[in-house]
């Protein structure tokens, strides 16, 4: 009995009934049409007059689903009701092309034809079963006009076996249901599936979310990563000479305390793009640039020679703020595994196409360790890079003890230059 009476099935039966009270709107339409052709006549006593009605519902239920926002209502009551797999998804959203409105025109318009022929069923038959099923019990059932038993039915063994004959009225309506529910369950994935141009929005989407989930590690790992290298290197330092040298311990304090509360307002920054979203992000978005890269260089804990060519106040907003994180991981590899104290040369060249920079440190004597397809602040600086059309190279400089980091990055987008 479970698969006829089971909560899916129960579930199922649902479904068809809010399908049948769905077309009833359309079926009274179908009555007034009908009703215009044939003046005078009882539309419920006559079942030719039922079914052209009937008949008449069905194109408008179709035409009516072009328009509405019929696919998000339908996909809602089939995850809710039918009891599809999990492995068979549905399509999210309106449809909006139009293969998905005519998938789900022909599923709406199943949903109601069946649900209304269950509908009627249920109403009918439900009855009429527990009647036949009380005949043995009542003779004021048997005498009723309602049923209109014809003669001969009330012999004792058909009585008898009146009972079973209403169970079996039951079992064959909830076998039915079973049937029409099932059916439109097993449909319900192809009409109301995603399309492919569903499944390629879908995809366009997962890479947006994965590309701000990357921006948003970007940014952690340089402005964190920037300061917690410069806090450790001063820290060392300032711990060398604390006995001997308190001016430079108090100068190396400083510089912790403003390197910190600069990076708690960056994490703040990137914190607030979590949790309000890219529209607060994006290239050119509020954040460090290159206006701000003396500070930078201040407090990088590194010794740095700057040359700057050219007007850096011209560069646009998105790609100013790419290159002051480049310049900043490029400054916390110099502090991680350049050579402690020794200056690094940086130059920033702008002409009218690009900003180029290029940045020299000195390389230990041991040679570096390089991870496979660089490490993470070199793939995130390649990564900004390659977003704005841009390149990057980095590496030890014509096999001398230097290592060089250069990124060129255009300052027109190649969609602004179309």
């Amino acid at each position: 009995m479970t698969p006829l009476l089971g909560r899916r099935a129960r579930l199922r039966w649902l479904h068809l009934i809010i399908g049948g009270a769905l077309l009833m709107p359309y079926f009274l339409v179908g009555l007034v049409i009908v009703g215009s052709h044939r003046p005078g006549t009882n539309f419920f006593s006559d079942p030719a007059n039922q079914l052209t009605a009937f008949a008449y519902a069905l194109p408008m239920v179709a035409v009516t689903t072009l328009f509405a926002p019929a696919r998000p209502l339908s996909v809602a009551t089939a995850r809710a009701l039918c009891g599809i797999p999990h492995d068979r998804p549905l399509a999210d959203g309106p449809a909006r092309t139009r293969q998905a409105r005519v998938r789900t025109a022909g599923w709406y318009t199943l949903h109601l034809a069946l649900g209304s022929i269950i509908s009627g069923m249920t109403l009918a038959l439900t009855p009429y079963a527990v009647a036949v099923m009380m005949l043995p019990f009542s003779e004021a059932v048997r005498n009723s006009r309602v049923l209109d038993l014809p003669e001969g039915l009330d012999r004792p063994w058909i009585l008898a076996l009146s009972p079973l004959a209403g169970a079996a009225i039951l079992a064959t309506l909830a076998g039915c249901a079973a049937l029409a529910g099932a059916l439109l369950a097993d449909r319900a994935p192809v009409l109301l599936g995603p399309t492919p141009e569903d499944r390629l929005a879908a995809a366009e989407r997962r890479a947006a979310d994965l590309a701000a989930r990357n921006r948003l590690a970007r940014e952690l790992h340089d402005s964190v990563g920037h300061a917690l290298s410069a806090v450790t290197l001063q820290a060392g330092a300032a711990r060398k000479v604390l006995g001997s040298n308190p001016e430079f311990v108090r100068e190396a304090l400083a510089a912790i305390e403003e390197t910190t509360r600069r990076t708690v307002g960056e994490l703040d920054w990137v914190l607030g793009l979590l949790r309000n979203g890219e529209e607060h992000g994006g290239p050119g978005a509020a954040g460090p640039a290159l206006d701000a890269l003396n500070g930078l260089l201040e407090r990088c804990g590194v010794p740095v020679s700057c040359v700057v060519e050219g007007d850096t106040g011209t560069v646009p907003a998105a790609v100013s703020r790419e290159a002051y994180r480049i310049v900043q991981e490029g400054l916390t590899n110099a502090l991680r595994h350049g050579v402690r104290g020794a200056p690094v040369e940086l130059r920033i060249r702008v002409d009218g196409e690009e900003l180029a920079i290029t940045m020299d440190n000195p390389l230990p004597d041991l040679p570096p360790v390089v991870r496979p397809g660089g490490g993470r602040g070199l793939r995130g600086i390649t990564e900004r890079a390659v977003l704005l059309g841009g390149c990057t190279e980095a590496g030890p400089h014509g096999g001398t003890s230097v290592w060089r980091l250069t990124a060129r990055l255009p300052l027109h987008t190649p969609e602004e230059n179309r």
